[in-house]
């Protein structure tokens, strides 16, 4: 089996003081996205507005994961909130260049500048 079909995508929700920190690894592809989809854009809706979607064990990223990613981001805005991203690498970094998302998210090296930043804010 190729590699793309045995990779999975693994996720994890936790809790940095009131920083929500979404942590994703694997790839999130049209395959897989629909696992987290609802979970992830739900985060709004259960009071979590200060979101970071760590990304750094994420390895591939296609338009129906960008799609998710900007939906909570969208979610999050329409209620106040704010999404930072944090530890881009490979191709899913390329990806958000390409689309110039850095331009909507906030996009930091670490999770912990990330959290920081959204901490500051009241």
């Amino acid at each position: 089996m190729s590699e793309a079909r045995t990779a999975t995508l693994e996720h994890s929700v936790s809790a940095q003081g009131d920083v929500t920190v979404l942590s994703l690894k694997g790839r999130l592809d049209a395959l897989r996205v629909g696992q987290v989809r609802e979970e992830l854009t739900g985060l709004p809706d259960k009071g979590h507005l200060k979101i970071v979607i760590d990304v750094s064990e994420l390895e591939w990223i296609d338009s129906s994961g960008v799609g998710t990613l900007v939906s909570l981001y969208k979610m999050a805005r329409a209620k106040g909130g704010a999404v930072n991203v944090a530890g881009l690498q490979r191709q899913p970094k390329e990806i958000f260049r390409l689309l110039r998302l850095d331009s909507a998210f906030q996009i930091f090296e670490t999770v912990n500048e990330a959290v920081a930043r959204l901490s500051a804010k009241a």
